[in-house]
């Protein structure tokens, strides 16, 4: 199968002009591609902007449909993939302190009052909103083996054979490659990445159906999973008990108009939120270094990344506003309103959050999906993870109305109603 980042697309025969004339484009901070018939070469757009490429090559095996602007989609397999390592709360002590002792409303002096309001009472103690347990790595697990068997998992369910995937959109923040590979064998289909953090499967799950719609497309593995306890800082109590490991994926597959499964979206982004939470590269490691007349040196430096920075409490506040919002307006895309709704599937990164999107919806809690106290905070992987299990488990049934919304890092948000098989 062909690469995802880094991916120099073919494409078909019957979409390829005679004369197909080099296509500009330039995004900061990455290497951008000079094609010259003679010569090629790289240029970083630290230093220059504003290059040339090409992409030409053989042609797609396989015909795709019509583009047929009434074709829907409907979501017609899942599956899921977690590391072997479980790390419980116990494990999670030993490291950083994870239980407050009540007396009263006394509590550990390490805690501040805004981390008691964001504590539960549970059986008599006072704990930290804390999950039973997380799934990490170990050293001979990736990234690229769970998203696999997460995607196999949805094509058998599916019935679809992998030389049928006509393209795979993979949903990460975490590549163990820059230029990811992903080993599923789909050997007709092209493929490519979003990084839009907690929100990636959303708008990975959005933009297969678009290229369904538009692109005539049949058959799209939408994959998210991410592996977040590599970023965190093991002794920051505040992020590293939040984050689990894992993978998961859907197929999303072109049907007919009148049984189009995505109903309704709405999406969107505030860079100006990116400061509550973060990982940024490292600026004494990122910069071009410079020689005493002040000319750029290259190479530059070997690149790095913090550890994941996290304002719990404004995060908090903008998922509790946002994402209520959001989903109100996706039903209004639907033409649909909250009682419709059998499950709200919301990104899992706080009980509290759900609990709270969940009642200004108005959904009462016997229909709001959660695993969070089994997996931690997934990422992209949250949301197909938690449908595998709700669909594997007999909960969702075909035919039963969904609100899935993601939200995180960028600020990213964004939300869609789908209709299961």
């Amino acid at each position: 199968m062909a690469s995802a980042s880094g991916l120099v697309y073919h494409p078909p025969r019957c979409f390829r002009p005679r004369n197909l004339a080099p296509f500009r484009f330039s995004r900061s901070g990455f290497f951008s591609l000079e094609w010259n018939p003679a010569k090629a070469s790289i240029r970083c757009c630290a230093m220059e902007s504003g290059v040339e490429g090409t992409v030409l090559g053989a042609s797609h095996s396989k015909p795709r449909l019509s583009r047929l602007v009434g074709m829907g989609s409907k979501l017609v397999g899942c599956g899921s993939a977690v590391p072997k390592l479980l790390v419980s709360n116990d494990d999670l002590a030993q490291i950083v302190e994870t239980l407050i002792g009540m007396n009263g409303f006394q509590f550990a002096q390490a805690y501040t009052i805004e981390e008691f309001l964001q504590v539960y009472f549970l059986n008599g103690a006072l704990y930290v909103n804390l999950f039973a347990t997380i799934f990490n790595f170990t050293g001979n697990e990736t990234l690229n083996g769970l998203a696999v068997d997460a995607a196999k998992g949805a094509l058998d369910m599916a019935q679809v054979d992998a030389d049928d995937v006509d393209l795979v959109i993979m949903c990460t923040s975490t590549l163990e490659d820059l230029f990811w590979r992903c080993d599923l064998g789909c050997k007709n289909a092209w493929a490519f990445d979003i990084t839009a953090a907690c929100s990636g499967f959303v708008v990975g799950l959005i933009t297969a159906t678009r290229f369904i719609k538009g692109g005539g497309y049949q058959n799209i593995l939408v994959i998210g999973a991410d592996a977040l306890s590599r970023y965190v800082d093991w002794t920051d109590r505040g992020t590293c008990i939040l984050f689990g490991d894992a993978a998961g994926a859907v197929l999303v597959q072109a049907c007919s108009g009148d049984e189009d499964g995505m109903l309704g979206f709405d999406l969107h982004s505030d860079g100006q939120g990116q400061r509550h939470l973060n990982a940024i590269a490292k600026d004494e490691e990122n910069k071009l270094t410079s020689n005493t007349n002040g000319a750029l040196v290259f190479p530059p430096r070997k690149s790095s990344y913090s550890c994941i920075q996290m304002n719990g409490k404004e995060v908090f506040r903008f998922a509790v506003r946002c994402v209520p919002q959001s989903i109100e307006a996706a039903l209004e895309d639907a033409g649909l309103t909250s009682s419709s709704i059998d499950w709200l599937l919301l990104h899992q990164a706080n009980q509290r959050i759900i609990d709270a999107v969940a009642t200004r919806l108005q959904i009462p809690s016997e229909k709001v999906v959660s695993n969070l106290a089994n997996y931690g905070n997934t990422s992209a992987a949250s949301i197909p993870l938690a449908l595998d299990e709700a669909v594997r488990g007999g909960k969702v049934k075909i035919g039963d109305t969904i609100a899935a919304a993601g939200f995180g890092a960028g600020l990213t948000w964004g939300s869609t109603i789908i209709r299961w098989g």
